[in-house]
């Protein structure tokens, strides 16, 4: 199955302390940590994403994988409650995205477009360099999903 060989190929941080060191001796490129299970079906399509853009991105970007229920040191940190969420984080600090959601704090949908999650990562990067905390998405993802 191509899609549980994808996570397989991304980096899996395997402890808290992991993740905490990941995202502090980062100092150039943004975390990108998608928090989930390898054998979610929405993570699996997840994975297979950030694994086609993880090249294209690692001038500003390093992708690592969590499994929340193996490490559920951060579930109600940053409420892990969807079977996959992706969160942004530059030099030990949480960067928010404007999806156009309501919730700025992760993505907690699919991203099926490899160029959009590239866009929201490069936009990530862009802003945080300058030292914001909070950025706006290129693209509104408000009509999206209906509730």
């Amino acid at each position: 199955n191509i899609s549980q060989t994808m996570s397989y190929m991304l980096p899996h941080l395997k402890s808290g302390w992991d993740v905490d060191q990941a995202i502090l001796n980062e100092e150039e490129r943004v975390v990108v940590i998608r928090f989930g299970h390898d054998w979610d079906k929405t993570c699996m399509l997840m994975d297979e994403i950030l694994f086609a853009i993880a090249e294209d991105v690692s001038k500003f970007a390093v992708i690592y994988l969590v499994d929340n229920t193996k490490i559920p040191d951060f579930n109600t940190m940053y409420e892990l409650y969807d079977p996959c969420t992706i969160m942004f984080f530059y030099r030990n600090k949480h960067i928010m995205v404007d999806l156009g959601t309501g919730n700025n704090n992760k993505i907690n949908f699919l991203m099926n477009e490899k160029q959009e999650l590239i866009d929201i990562i490069e936009c990530v990067y862009r802003g945080a360099k300058k030292g914001r905390g909070l950025v706006i998405s290129p693209k509104d993802y408000s009509t999206k999903y209906k509730y």
